[in-house]
């Protein structure tokens, strides 16, 4: 039996190698498909990509917000150029100005290095080897813990939602014993009825049996009974499967409240219609419930 996950989880992990410190936390609801939302320092955006594919490894569905912050405590964005190439062409014309125009040469070191380009601010090279090696064990640490808190959540639904379907099922029997004897109240009904009409005298019997045959057509819910217990012990068994099973377990919900719906269209019996009323409710909540499986 595989386990099955809910769709809500929350995991959190924090790793520190050397002057890098990166944390992970990441939440999630239910959610159609699987949307993930990542915040993080503008400097990780090259690891996007990598990040969304590592996280499908954990997660199929759910609306998954991830955040993780960064820190280097050695980290320097920027070194300093010195470019004396452009310094010796910038003294060269200043020497040669000081000629033309017969200035006193006043140049000085502090004066020279103001001049554009002679110092540069380079960005440094980001070790993004170094960097990836650390965010992805706190990505993997954070997506286990999460993992484990949506499949411990998830036994909690498949328990709740097999004991609800058991319910469902005695409902279901209720209304394949009760559906007999409105045919046999209704017969036993008209026949009153018509003797009473007619007193002593002879009735059509035969015409009495087509009335019958005709209400009980209207009122059978025989198929509808037969599909009810294979929709309930169908999804009963894929929960026990387990696996990602939420979409086709929203489809069985449907399909049998298709069924219930047709029960109660037809019934014309009040404890029919109760039971039938109760049937719809728990197909319902555990609709409910389903949309947050995995």
């Amino acid at each position: 039996m595989d386990s099955i996950k809910s769709m809500t989880g929350f995991g959190r992990c924090e790793l520190s190698e050397g002057s890098r410190k990166v944390t992970v936390e990441m939440k999630s609801v239910n959610h159609r498909y699987l949307d993930v939302s990542i915040k993080m320092p503008k400097k990780l955006n090259f690891f996007d990509a990598s990040i969304r594919n590592l996280l499908k490894e954990y997660i199929q569905r759910g609306k998954v917000d991830v955040f993780i912050t960064y820190e280097d405590t050695s980290e320097n964005n920027v070194s300093v150029a010195y470019h004396p190439e452009v310094a010796a062409e910038y003294l060269k014309y200043l020497k040669q100005m000081s000629e033309d125009f017969s200035l006193e040469d006043d140049i000085r070191v502090s004066t020279l290095s103001k001049y554009p380009e002679i110092f540069t601010l380079d960005d440094v090279e980001i070790d993004e080897e170094g960097i990836w090696r650390i965010l992805e064990k706190t990505i993997r640490g954070a997506a286990e813990g999460f993992v484990e808190a949506r499949i411990s959540e998830g036994e909690n639904l498949r328990s709740d939602l097999i004991e609800k379907l058991d319910t469902m099922h005695e409902i279901v029997d209720f209304i394949e014993e009760r559906s007999p004897r409105i045919i046999e109240d209704y017969k036993s009904g008209l026949i009153d009825r018509v003797k009473e009409m007619l007193g002593d005298n002879k009735f059509d019997e035969g015409r009495i049996l087509t009335e019958v045959t005709i209400f009980a057509d209207k009122v059978c819910v025989d198929e509808e009974i037969v599909r009810l217990k294979s929709h309930i012990e169908t999804m009963k068994a894929t929960l026990t499967e387990g696996g990602s099973i939420g979409r086709k377990l929203d489809f069985l919900a449907q399909e049998m409240n298709r069924e219930a719906n047709t029960i109660l269209s037809k019934s014309s019996d009040l404890e029919i219609s109760n039971r039938g009323i109760e049937l719809k409710t728990g197909i319902e909540k555990v609709r409910e419930q389903i949309q947050n499986i995995e």
